[in-house]
């Protein structure tokens, strides 16, 4: 609603041009920098909760806003509503946590429009607002409903028992907060300042150390503020990706439009229009992707959200490179922008259910959160580009400096890059294989499981026939079948002595074989597991140098407690012999094949060694006789499980796994 007044900001508050443009720039550092913290503190203190603070947040911008009468308090208020970006990931977290799991899909389709539906209606809105109530109403009226829909959610919403416990990062959201204002703030600004100017070097400069010591500290501390190891998982990442180039893409829709539609004629090539006629061609854009949701939510549901969003990102391609051509009248731009638009809709409803399905669902708000950050760098970026493109590529009317034609289509040719990358990107994301025939659709042709045990035969991947996969893969994106009946289930993960194993991984599956939730220890070895209904479930739990462990647990109550133990520790073990004769006191090392130091040990009277079992991999193991004279090396691939290394220092290991 702020964008269409830019150009008269600078009359109204005695500013430059330059510092007007920060009322949008500080928008989009606040949102960028409250997604990710606010949706983590969703998980741990409670959704509903946080939303209501998001909400509060953009109310007290708005007042600011419009009492305030300077361009200091303007830019303050605008920077408060910035924070209110976060409602989408925790609003798409709790629809998750409340709806039944037929209406989920649809719900996070029709909630990702959104995002089109308010820029549509918000650029010719303000612009009658203005000329009608004057640039304060704008923010009354944002304040005003704002209001009713803290009441709406206090009275409505009810609160998610989906909790992660634990402590709020506060070092990893100030080093990310840190990270994230440097880069955006050298994108955003780049063009302004130059891309090669001291404070834009600086600015990148700052947030590659930030990231730097970021990582590390995330991958160390108990409670991570970002989840890297779950964000590294595959699905995660290459739905990451592609939501970056998605968000590249869409947004050269929103910026490119109506400044082709508000172009001067005299150029040749624009079309005359006011702000308020240029932002009402805008609506059937918005339209479009109210229209959309639940188609996208139909292909999700028949085919899955890998499928949805290669369509999008297919759509998106093929509406740009038609764009490029359709220059010539007013409704060949309307129609190119509202093909766009559904292109942005379909793939935009795909990437919660391609994140919620792959990641723990006391983890579903910071999942979601960070994905809609990493869509606000992609945005952030191709405004970057539009600007720098604009402005390198003009023709000079009289005393007016206009964009050319070509350089619009430089802008859709790069759009349309960035959604076929999405495609490419998309296709390796993998389809997760739940258990075949719990969808409730079509029959899957697969046995059924034995009637004495319920165990579900073991099938073949190769025995999947397409329609199978589909089936599957829709299983595995739906929603528990009750979530009001969900139980929470918490507790840790220890050892045969009773001390806690950090990075466990705990697996919770219905005794049929459909997977319900999963889970990573903390540091601590703590874990928690959301379980769609009472019952009794298989738990499997692992962790780097311990044998797995499986049981059948029963859960009866609203809340329980379950602690699980791992009893095998997996071991390198084996005999140093020299010429026959057992070495007592031999140095034992292993070092990885790259050089790195692992461990070390000394054989007992017996010329045995024991020591714990790294990560698998290449490593050397190398056994020196006690006198220092004598020694043996040789490479072992060791997997997963237990290994007996037997060394001769005059011949070769013998290998027993």
């Amino acid at each position: 609603m702020v964008v269409p007044l830019l150009p008269d900001f600078p009359k109204i508050l005695n500013t430059s041009a330059d510092n007007a443009a920060w009322l949008v720039t500080v928008t989009l550092l606040t949102s960028a920098v409250a997604t990710p913290i606010v949706s983590r503190m969703a998980d741990m203190f409670g959704k509903r909760r946080m939303m209501v603070v998001a909400m509060v947040t953009m109310v007290i911008g708005s007042v600011i806003a419009a009492v305030g009468g300077t361009f200091l308090m303007l830019l303050i208020g605008r920077g408060f509503q910035g924070l209110a970006a976060s409602l989408i990931p925790v609003g798409i977290s709790i629809m998750r946590d409340e709806l039944p799991r037929e209406k989920v899909v649809s719900a996070v389709a029709l909630m990702s429009a959104t995002l089109g539906i308010g820029s549509a209606l918000g650029l010719p809105l303000s612009g009658l607002i203005y000329e009608s109530l004057g640039w304060q109403a704008i923010f009354w009226i944002s304040a005003a409903i704002g209001v009713l829909l803290i009441i709406a959610v206090l009275a409505i919403v009810p609160e998610s028992a989906v909790r992660t416990k634990g402590k709020f990062d506060g070092v990893g959201a100030v080093l990310l907060s840190a990270a994230l204002t440097s880069l955006l703030l050298a994108i955003s600004k780049g063009g302004e300042w130059g891309w090669t100017s001291e404070p834009v070097i600086l600015l990148f400069i700052g947030t590659v150390v930030f990231l730097a010591v970021w990582f590390p500290w995330e991958l160390r501390v108990s409670q991570p503020m970002v989840d890297l190891r779950t964000s590294a998982r595959k699905p995660v990442l290459l739905t990451n990706i592609a939501s970056i180039l998605v968000g590249f893409s869409m947004y050269a829709n929103m910026l490119s439009t109506t400044q082709q539609l508000q172009l001067p004629s005299v150029g040749g090539y624009g079309f005359g229009l006011s702000v308020v006629v240029a932002g009402l061609c805008m609506i059937p854009s918005g339209l479009a992707m109210v229209a959309l949701a639940p188609v996208s939510a139909a292909i999700t549901k028949r085919y899955g959200a890998k499928i949805t969003l290669i369509a999008g990102s297919l759509v998106l391609a093929v509406s740009y490179v038609a764009r490029v051509f359709l220059t010539g009248e007013v409704w060949m731009v309307i129609l190119g922008a509202t093909v766009v638009s559904m292109g942005t809709a379909i793939a935009y409803a795909a990437m919660p259910t391609l994140i919620m399905r792959s990641v723990p669902i006391t983890e579903t708000a910071s999942a979601n959160g960070l994905n809609s950050l990493l869509r606000a760098v992609g945005t952030s970026t191709m405004s970057a580009v539009v600007g720098a493109v604009l402005t390198s590529a003009v023709v000079h009317v009289g005393p007016l400096a206009l964009p050319t034609e070509d350089a619009f289509k430089e802008v859709f040719w790069y759009a349309a890059i960035a959604a076929l990358l999405s495609i490419g990107v998309s296709v390796f994301i993998p389809r997760v294989l739940a258990a075949p025939g719990l969808s409730g659709g079509a029959s899957s042709g697969v046995h059924d499981a034995d009637s004495r045990t319920g165990a579900l035969p073991l099938v073949t991947a190769n025995r999947l026939t397409a329609s199978r996969l589909t089936a599957s893969e829709h299983a595995a994106d739906r929603a528990p079948a009750d979530t009001k009946d969900e139980i929470v289930v918490s507790g840790s993960v220890v050892g045969d002595s009773g001390k806690p194993i950090r990075q466990a991984v705990v697996n919770a599956l219905h005794t049929t074989g459909e997977p319900a939730d999963w889970s990573r220890a903390d540091n601590y070895g703590r874990y928690s597991l959301v379980l769609p209904e009472s019952g009794s479930y298989l738990i499997i739990s692992s962790a780097d140098g311990w044998a797995p462990s499986s049981q059948v647990l029963n859960f009866s109550n609203s809340s329980s407690t379950q602690d699980l133990r791992l009893v095998l520790r997996l071991t390198l073990s084996g005999r140093i012999d020299d010429g026959g004769r057992t070495l007592d006191g031999a140095l034992v090392t292993l070092t990885k094949t790259t050089g790195e130091f692992v461990i070390s040990t000394f054989s007992d009277q017996s010329g045995r060694y024991e020591v714990p079992l790294p990560p698998a991999g290449r490593y050397i193991l190398t056994a020196l006789d006690p006198a220092g004279l004598n020694s043996e090396s040789v490479q072992v691939v060791l997997a997963a499980r237990t290994a007996v290394v037997d060394l001769e220092l005059a011949g070769a290991a013998q290998v027993h796994a």
